[in-house]
C-alpha cells in the first residue's frame, strides 16, 4: 500500500494541546507538587491534631498521615483505571475527558480549602480524587489521540501526552519554589492551580469532534465520523479513511467491546497483552518515580546544600521536558522500538554510574556533581522513549474492540507498580543503601531484552497490520485478505489493490464493484447465520 501524506491541522493540534493540558499535565503536576510543601503540610497536620485532641501527634501518627496522603494518589489512579473502560463506552473518548474535569475541580476545592476547614481528611480525599482523575485521563487521552491522528503522525501526537506530563512535573517544581507558593502561608495555592487546566479544557474540548473511529465503529454514525475525519485531517475527501475503518471493522473477530477477561483468554492478542503489561510495569518500576518521590533526600545524601535543592530539582524537570519534546520530534523517523530499547538500556547504565558515585561521595568533594549529572542522564534517558511510548503502544497494539480493555489492564499495572515503588523503595534504600538503584538496573535490562526479542516496529502501520505482525508469535494463521490495504489512492483515477493483483491498477468503478461484492457476501453470511 502507498502511504498518504497528511499535514497537521489546527483542530488536531488543538485536540492534542487542550486534551493533554487538562489530563496528562495534571498527572505530572501531582507527581511533584507535594514535594515542596511537605514540611508545611505536616506542620498543618500536627496543628490540627493538637487543636482536636489537646496534644501533638506522635511521630508515627504524623508519618502515617503523610504516607497516606502521598500514596493514596496511586490508589485513586487504580480506581480510575478500573472504571475507565466503562466510561469510554458510555461517554466516548472526548466525553470521558470532559466529564473527568469535574473530578479535578472537586479535588482542587478539597485540597485548597482543607487548611481553612482544619481538616487533613479533606487533603487525603482530595488526593484520592485527583488520583482518580489521573487514572482516567492516562487511559482516555492516549486512546483519543491515537484514534484521531493519521498513522504517520500517530507517534508524534501520542508523545504530546509525555511532553505534558513532563511540563506538569516542571510546573509543580516551579510553583513550589519558596518565592512563589512554596511558603507556609501560600502552599494551598499550589492546589488551587489544579482547577485552571481543567477549566481550560472544559471551555475548549466541547468544540472539537469526537474520535471518528469511535463514532463509526461503536456508534455506527457514519455522517458524524466523516465530518470528524474532515475536520481533523483538513481534507474534503475522506473516503479512504472511512474505508480503512470499515476494513478494520470487517477484520475484527468480534464486534462487541471485549472485557479484560476476554483479553486474557483470546490467543490472538496474547502477546500484545503480555507486551503491554511488561512495558507498563517497566515504565513504573524502572526507577524514575523513586527519583521524583525522594528527589530531596537523594540530593541531600549526595551532599548538596538544603537551600539549593529546590532549584537543583527544577533543572531535572526542565531536562525531562526537553528530552520528551526531542523524542516526539524523532519518533516517526527512528520508531518506537529503538527508542524504548535505547531508553531502558541508557537508564541501566546511568543508574549503575549513580550507584558508583553515591558509594564514593564521601571520598571526593566533586563526586556529588557527578551524582547530579547521572540523575539528569537517567531522566533524559527515560523521557527519550519509556516516558511516553508505552501509552502510544497500548493504543497501537490492539484493534478497536480490544482497546478499552487493554487500556484498563495497562492502567491497573501502571498504578499498582507506581504504588509499589512509593511503598517499597524506602525499605529497599534502608536495606541496600547506595546499592538500592541496582534493583532498577535489573528491571531496565530485562525490559530492554524483552522488547528487543518480542516487540515489532509499529510506526506508520495500520492497527490491523500491527495485530497481524503478532500472528506468528501468537501461533495463529494470518488473515489471507489484507483488507486494510484495499483502498489507497496512488494518483487520480488509479489505486493499488491487493497482493493477488499486485502491479495492476483499478478504476474507482472497479473498486466500488469490489466493495459491493464484499458487502453482498457479508449480508449473505448474515442471512445464512440467522437461518440457522
Amino acid at each position: 500500500s502507498v502511504c498518504i501524506r497528511y499535514h497537521l491541522t489546527g483542530c488536531l493540534l488543538s485536540a492534542a494541546f487542550f486534551g493533554a493540558l487538562g489530563s496528562s499535565f495534571l498527572y505530572g503536576y501531582n507527581l511533584s507538587v507535594v514535594n515542596a510543601p511537605a514540611k508545611d503540610i505536616k506542620a498543618f497536620y500536627n496543628l490540627t491534631w493538637l487543636s482536636r485532641y489537646g496534644e501533638p501527634a506522635a511521630a508515627e501518627t504524623l508519618t502515617l498521615l503523610w504516607s497516606v496522603t502521598v500514596s493514596i494518589f496511586a490508589i485513586g489512579g487504580l480506581v480510575g483505571a478500573l472504571v475507565v473502560s466503562y466510561l469510554i463506552k458510555v461517554l466516548g473518548r472526548k466525553g470521558t475527558l470532559l466529564a473527568n474535569n469535574s473530578l479535578a475541580v472537586i479535588a482542587a476545592l478539597l485540597l485548597a480549602l482543607g487548611e481553612k476547614a482544619r481538616s487533613f481528611e479533606m487533603l487525603i480525599i482530595g488526593r484520592f480524587i485527583i488520583g482518580m482523575d489521573s487514572g482516567i485521563s492516562l487511559s482516555a487521552l492516549p486512546m483519543y489521540l491515537g484514534e484521531i491522528s493519521p498513522r504517520e503522525w500517530r507517534g508524534s501526537i501520542g508523545q504530546v501526552n509525555a511532553v505534558f506530563i513532563c511540563l506538569g512535573v516542571f510546573t509543580g517544581q516551579l510553583l513550589g519554589l519558596p518565592e512563589i507558593f512554596g511558603h507556609v502561608s501560600r502552599w494551598n495555592f499550589l492546589f488551587v492551580f489544579l482547577a485552571v487546566p481543567a477549566l481550560l479544557q472544559l471551555c475548549t474540548l466541547p468544540f472539537l469532534p469526537e474520535s471518528p473511529r469511535f463514532l463509526l465503529m461503536e456508534r455506527r454514525d457514519e455522517a458524524r465520523a466523516e465530518k470528524a475525519f474532515k475536520v481533523f485531517l483538513g481534507k474534503t475527501d475522506v473516503s479512504a479513511e472511512l474505508e480503512e475503518v470499515h476494513a478494520e471493522s470487517r477484520a475484527q473477530n468480534t464486534l462487541q467491546m471485549a472485557s479484560a477477561l476476554e483479553l486474557f483468554r483470546n490467543r490472538a492478542v496474547r502477546w500484545q497483552t503480555i507486551t503491554v503489561i511488561v512495558t507498563m510495569a517497566c515504565y513504573q518500576l524502572c526507577g524514575l518515580n523513586a527519583i521524583w518521590y525522594y528527589t530531596n533526600g537523594i540530593f541531600e545524601a549526595a551532599g548538596f546544600n538544603k537551600a539549593t535543592i529546590p532549584y537543583i530539582t527544577l533543572s531535572t524537570g526542565g531536562i525531562e521536558t526537553l528530552a520528551a519534546v526531542a523524542s516526539g520530534l524523532v519518533i516517526e523517523r527512528i520508531g518506537r522500538k529503538p527508542l524504548l530499547i535505547f531508553g531502558f538500556s541508557a537508564m541501566a547504565v546511568c543508574f549503575t554510574l549513580l550507584t558508583i558515585f553515591l558509594h564514593f561521595q564521601d571520598s571526593f568533594s566533586w563526586m556529588p556533581y557527578l551524582s547530579f549529572i547521572s540523575i539528569l542522564a537517567v531522566i533524559a534517558s527515560f523521557c527519550s522513549g519509556p516516558g511516553g511510548i508505552p501509552f502510544v503502544l497500548t493504543g497501537e497494539l490492539f484493534e478497536q474492540s480490544y482497546r478499552p480493555a487493554a487500556f484498563m489492564v495497562a492502567g491497573v499495572v501502571n498504578w499498582l507498580s507506581n504504588f509499589a515503588v512509593g511503598l517499597l523503595f524506602p525499605f529497599i534504600q534502608n536495606a541496600l543503601q547506595t546499592y538500592a538503584f541496582m534493583v532498577f538496573v535489573v528491571v531496565c535490562v530485562l525490559g530492554a531484552v524483552y522488547l528487543l526479542i518480542v516487540l515489532p516496529e509499529t510506526k506508520n502501520k495500520t492497527f490491523v497490520e500491527i495485530s497481524q505482525s503478532f500472528s506468528k508469535i501468537n501461533k495463529i494463521s494470518q488473515m489471507p485478505d489484507k483488507e486494510m490495504e484495499d483502498v489507497f489512492p496512488v494518483k487520480p483515477g488509479q489505486v493499488e489493490i491487493g497482493d493477488g493483483l499486485k502491479g495492476q491498477t483499478a478504476s474507482p468503478n472497479d473498486i466500488n464493484s469490489f466493495t459491493n461484492d464484499i458487502n453482498i457476501k457479508d449480508s449473505n453470511a448474515v442471512e445464512m447465520e440467522s437461518s440457522f
